[in-house]
C-alpha cells in the first residue's frame, strides 16, 4: 500500500480545532457533512461558512472568496469524497494561484455521508500528485500533529495556494450540526466581511 493509500490515524476533531485556533482571522468554507460538523465543533464563528448540500462546491467557493478578499487567509475544509467529486476545480486553483487560499482535505479514505464505503484515496488515488499536477505549488501530506503546525504556517504565510491532504482516522465522532438556515449563514458571513445582506 503506497503513501496515497495509507490509513490515517489523526483525530479529525483535534486537527480541525488546532488549525482553527491557529488561524483565528481566516475565512473558512466547510464542505458538506463531517467537515462542517468538525468546524462547528471547533467553535462557531461568523467567519465560518458551512455548505450543507453543495457537494463539490467548497473549493470553487473558496477560490472565488480568495480572489475577492486577497488580504484575508481563506481555508477550504473538505473531505476526500467531496474533493474527488470536484477534482476539476483544482485546475482553476492552479491556473489562478491565489496566494491566500489553502485547501485542507480531511481524508479518511471513505465516503462518510453515504455509509463509509471506501473512497478512491483508499484504493490508490494520490491527491498530492493530482494537486501538484494541476499546478498548485504547495502540496503536502499531513499525518502527524506537528505537521498541522506546518499547515497552519502555510495558511498564515499566504504564499500559496496550498493543498493539504490530512490523513485522519475513519472514526466518526458524534455529529454537531451547524445552523441550517442558508440565508442566515450567508448574511452573517457577509456581515463579518463588512458587506450588507442581500
Amino acid at each position: 500500500m503506497g503513501a496515497a493509500a495509507a490509513a490515517g490515524t489523526l483525530d479529525r476533531r483535534g486537527v480541525v480545532a488546532d488549525l482553527v485556533a491557529g488561524v483565528p482571522d481566516a475565512l473558512i468554507v466547510a464542505g458538506l457533512g463531517s467537515p462542517s460538523y468538525d468546524l462547528f465543533a471547533a467553535g462557531d464563528r461568523e467567519l465560518n461558512f458551512y455548505l450543507w448540500g453543495a457537494m463539490g462546491a467548497a473549493v470553487p467557493m473558496g477560490l472565488g472568496l480568495a480572489l475577492a478578499q486577497p488580504e484575508r487567509s481563506v481555508v477550504v475544509l473538505t473531505g476526500d469524497g467531496e474533493q474527488l467529486m470536484g477534482v476539476g476545480s483544482l485546475a482553476a486553483v492552479g491556473a489562478r494561484r491565489p496566494a491566500n487560499l489553502s485547501i485542507v482535505v480531511l481524508d479518511n479514505g471513505h465516503y462518510g455521508e453515504t455509509g463509509m464505503q471506501p473512497s478512491h484515496t483508499s484504493l490508490g488515488t494520490d491527491l498530492i500528485a493530482l494537486a501538484a499536477g494541476f499546478g498548485i505549488p504547495h502540496a503536502l501530506r499531513v499525518s502527524t500533529r506537528p505537521e498541522v503546525t506546518v499547515l497552519r504556517d502555510h495558511v498564515l504565510a499566504r504564499s500559496g495556494p496550498t493543498f493539504a491532504q490530512v490523513l485522519i482516522s475513519p472514526d466518526e465522532p458524534p455529529r454537531t450540526l451547524p445552523p441550517r438556515d442558508g440565508v442566515h449563514l450567508k448574511n452573517r458571513f457577509r456581515g463579518a466581511l463588512g458587506l450588507p445582506p442581500f
